[in-house]
């Protein structure tokens, strides 16, 4: 590099910035000075100006190798702002036509591009080789460079060919290599596939000391969202989900509820993702919905919150993902939902994979569960698995997570941390954690009778504790150092010097127990089952009640026809007060809540005045419709009377679950005419009959009038005319 070449003066220039962040400027020297380099910097560090600064200042062309088109899109339309000159940067790839590549390889021979980003694929073809062959290249950039391991999040086995193209344009060309996140495992992989052994390389520190991590279990994930949003008002973020049906579902669940959300994911056409995709730079959307397609590569410092529905595949796409929060150094909060079963349908897709994959996406899996589960400091675990020390009681970011603020118990643990490393020891440091764990609680596994350890006098010595407590036992060893993962072998534990030296002299280990959140999901499934829909408050319950009878005398209608039991126990639960909050309550749909809502209010109203009753309403969720488009399609066919049969096979719905449709239709209060097909099923004498009954029924049991009539009819037949006389009379 010119010794009197003045960096600061060309940041400013093309930048408009005064000082560069961290090692920014060391990073710029290493490339200038055509070494290769390796830089592994968090999202938000400054990463893509290290390459960009570079090549604009260097004689020739500086190839990017980036994996998403919308990524280079973004980042060559950024470069263009700052430089009056379109061809300064393009991009090569298989979104352009073919006067677009002319032009493209135009600018290149002319030498008046100074970037060119191109994914990997355009990098192998013959024609772009030769091209390359012909122009000066400053130096390969290989952006994303975790994508060449298969320990890596984001593995594309495309990337592992970058070494021989570029060795094919020039054996001589400086490469850099960049990545947001990589475990030591993974940093190896990638000098190794580069041929970057002899690479200078920069370490930014994991910790984004901003950002608050927290998890929580998966009971009830909608209304914690809602509730969670609304608290943060008006700020934006990002929901990550690991399909495009439930980005889709949780976006409509969140606009019924007055949020303003948009999906995105790449199943979306390209114009509506780019058109989500601005909505939420311009602030026209606060939170957008997304699978991990959404994110890499959008600049948008200020987003105040992330929150992983899903919990992802790895703690690298976690890191990564999370990362995008709170990138201006302001506010950023990191919340993920929590349910094993989760984990166990990410481990069931891996299955027709080859055994490797397998391995590897289960150690994966493994390590994001260690963090979910773990009850000690998150930043200090995440930081841990990226190869970096952090101190929580004075490192940067203390207090920022759930389990800092809210610490759990800790217990003396010296012998069971002693009898944990000699476990491990007598199995000669050969298995995975769950191989220790059902060794030291007594478990019998087929695999543990294949090395006949079960006959050992170590086997089962642990079995007063759990294997929850010597979970937390492992992964905080691992922490402290004792014990490391050998990942070559997929994760089987060997003793440190540490570790061994424990051994001979142990000393005071405060173990922390880890989060149950099993338990919790247990727990409250069991009290929704307790309840069997009853309401929280009995004393309102049953004035809802005596207002129905009074109402039904009134209207001289049986009490159930104008609302039945499960709507007032939930109104007795969630207080409504409004038209608007009424319809919000299971069975009450706008034709319910016009024709009989006004008393319950008013009731309502007054109760909770006299009581000073804090409403939950931050808590009521306005549910999605799944089937509307059922409800309209059942409405119209049944208004030309098309027979009910092949409405349900057109709605690839049985005889029954049509039937169920149509009961959720008329008890929410729309009316409907379905005479046309119960005349041709019964005769008017017997409609009368049924009709009768249940005008005269104390409820609309259908098991009731089964045993009332002895099975005359069918219990089709007995739904149909029930629904006949709800919609008539109810209506």
């Amino acid at each position: 590099m010119k010794e009197n070449l003045d960096l600061s003066a060309h940041l400013k220039k093309f930048f408009g910035f005064s000082n560069f962040k961290g090692e920014q400027e060391l990073i710029i020297k290493s490339v200038l000075d055509g070494q290769d380099t390796f830089v592994i910097m968090p999202t938000g560090g400054g990463k893509s100006l290290t390459y960009q600064l570079p090549a604009l200042i260097s004689e020739g062309t500086a190839i990017v190798i980036s994996p998403l088109i919308a990524l280079m899109k973004n980042q060559v339309d950024s470069i263009r702002g700052f430089v009056e000159n379109d061809g300064i940067a393009h991009f090569m790839n298989s979104s352009l036509n073919k006067t677009e590549q002319n032009r493209v390889r135009t600018d290149l021979r002319e030498g008046t591009t100074k970037i060119l980003y191109v994914a990997p694929e355009s990098l192998t073809k013959e024609e772009n080789i030769e091209l390359f062959k012909s122009i000066k290249i400053s130096f390969v950039a290989v952006d994303e460079a975790h994508c060449i391991s298969e320990w890596g999040h984001d593995f594309r086995p495309e990337y592992r060919r970058i070494k021989e193209m570029i060795k094919g344009i020039n054996k001589d060309i400086p490469v850099m290599a960049l990545t947001a996140t990589a475990t030591p495992k993974v940093q190896q992989d990638i000098m190794k596939n580069l041929g970057m052994a002899d690479a200078k390389s920069f370490k930014a520190s994991f910790n984004r000391s901003n950002l608050f991590y927290e998890v929580r279990a998966k009971i009830n994930p909608e209304k914690q969202l809602i509730k969670f949003i609304r608290e943060r008002e008006g700020k934006s973020g990002i929901i990550y989900c690991l399909s495009r049906k439930k980005v889709e579902e949780i976006a409509e669940v969140l606009q019924v509820n007055g949020i303003k959300a948009a999906p995105y994911h790449a199943g979306l056409d390209a114009g509506t993702r780019a058109r989500c995709q601005d909505m939420f730079l311009m602030e026209e959307v606060d939170v957008i919905v997304a699978t991990i397609a959404f994110g890499m590569g959008i600049d948008k410092p200020d987003v105040r919150f992330v929150i992983h529905y899903d919990m992802p595949k790895s703690l690298e796409g976690y890191y990564q993902e999370t990362g995008r929060a709170g990138r201006d150094g302001g506010e950023g909060h990191c919340l993920a939902f929590y349910d094993y079963k989760d984990i166990e349908k990410l481990e069931k897709f891996t299955a027709g994979k080859p055994i490797s994959e397998q391995e590897i996406a289960r150690a994966l899996l493994n390590e994001v569960v260690a963090y979910a589960e773990t009850a000690m400091s998150r930043r200090k675990f995440l930081l841990h698995y990226f190869g970096e020390e952090w101190d929580e009681a004075t490192g940067d970011g203390v207090n920022m997570d759930d389990n800092m603020v809210n610490p759990k118990e800790r217990v003396e643990a010296k012998e069971e941390i002693k009898l944990l490393l000699e476990t491990i020891q007598n199995v000669k440091e050969k298995f995975k954690g769950r191989y220790v764990v059902d060794v030291l609680t007594g478990v019998q596994t087929s695999a543990i009778k294949s090395s006949k350890h079960e006959q050992a006098a170590f086997f089962g010595l642990g079995k007063h504790h759990d294997s929850k407590y010597w979970n937390a036992a492992i992964r905080q060893t691992l922490v402290a150092g004792f014990i490391k993962k050998n990942i070559e072998a997929y994760g089987t534990l060997e003793l440190t010097d540490s570790g061994k030296a424990f051994i001979a002299k142990p000393e005071s280990f405060m173990l922390i127990k880890d989060h149950d959140y099993d338990k919790l999901v247990e727990d409250a499934n069991a009290v929704v089952n307790q309840k069997g829909g009853a309401a929280g408050d009995e004393k309102l319950l049953k004035m809802l009640k005596d207002l129905r009878r009074k109402l039904g005398k009134q209207k001289n209608l049986p009490p159930f026809v104008i609302f039945q039991d499960p709507s007032l126990e939930e109104m007795a639960t969630q207080y409504p007060i409004t038209n608007e909050e009424l319809t919000n309550i299971v069975g009450v749909g706008m034709g319910k809540a016009t024709k009989f809502g006004k008393q319950f209010i008013e009731l309502i109203k007054q109760y909770v005045a006299d009581n000073g009753i804090e409403r939950p309403q931050d808590m009521v969720v306005k549910s999605v419709a799944n089937k509307a488009s059922n409800k309209i399609a059942i409405i119209q066919g049944i208004d030309r009377k098309v027979p009910l049969s092949d409405l349900a096979k057109s709605r690839g719905l049985t005889d029954e679950e049509f039937v169920t449709e149509l009961e959720n239709v008329v008890y929410s209060g729309t009316r409907i005419n379905i005479d046309y097909y119960i005349n041709d099923v019964l005769d008017e004498d017997h409609i009368e009959e049924i009709f009768d009954y249940f005008r005269e029924a104390e409820s609309d049991s259908i098991d009731s009038a089964l045993e009332e009539f002895d099975e005359d009819y069918s219990e089709e037949e007995l739904r149909l005319v029930r629904l006949k006389f709800m919609s008539e009379l109810g209506n």
